[in-house]
């Protein structure tokens, strides 16, 4: 099966992160002292990784060997995470789920608990596109 080059190669664990590293260390350093906060962002520059670090990060957080900063990328959580089929980790496309309607949708979906994972966490990618009105919702 054809895969797009920058998905064939996107980092699969902080250790494989190139020239983010006050992300890396700061990321790593909430974890190891358990210090997660319950919400992040991240803004740069398109390509700069933004994405890639926050599937990183749900991998760490949902490994089955711990919250760990090395994610073992061999149980169930981190290999659905690695494939986007993970029901924990829910990642939404703000540039084609820009309405108010997209958002409540979400916010239902919030209140569950997760139900394999420590964490459930959203991943809401290009939430820039998003209307005023989803963005006031959200």
């Amino acid at each position: 099966m054809y895969q797009v080059i920058a998905r064939k190669y996107r980092p699969q664990g902080f250790a494989e992160l190139i020239s983010q590293e006050h992300i890396k260390t700061t990321l790593e350093n909430a974890i190891t002292q358990n210090r997660i906060a319950h919400g992040y962002i991240f803004s740069g520059q398109r390509g700069t990784g933004k994405t890639s670090v926050a599937r990183i990060f749900a991998r760490c957080l949902n490994c089955e060997k711990g919250p760990t900063a090395t994610p073992c990328g061999q149980c169930a959580s981190c290999t659905e995470i690695s494939a986007g089929s993970s029901m924990d980790v829910i990642e939404i496309d703000g540039a084609s789920n820009t309405g108010v309607d997209d958002i409540r949708e979400l916010r239902d979906t919030i209140r569950y608990l997760p139900s394999r994972s420590r964490y459930k966490i959203f991943i809401i990618d290009e939430v820039h596109m998003l209307s005023v009105n989803a963005f006031n919702a959200l």
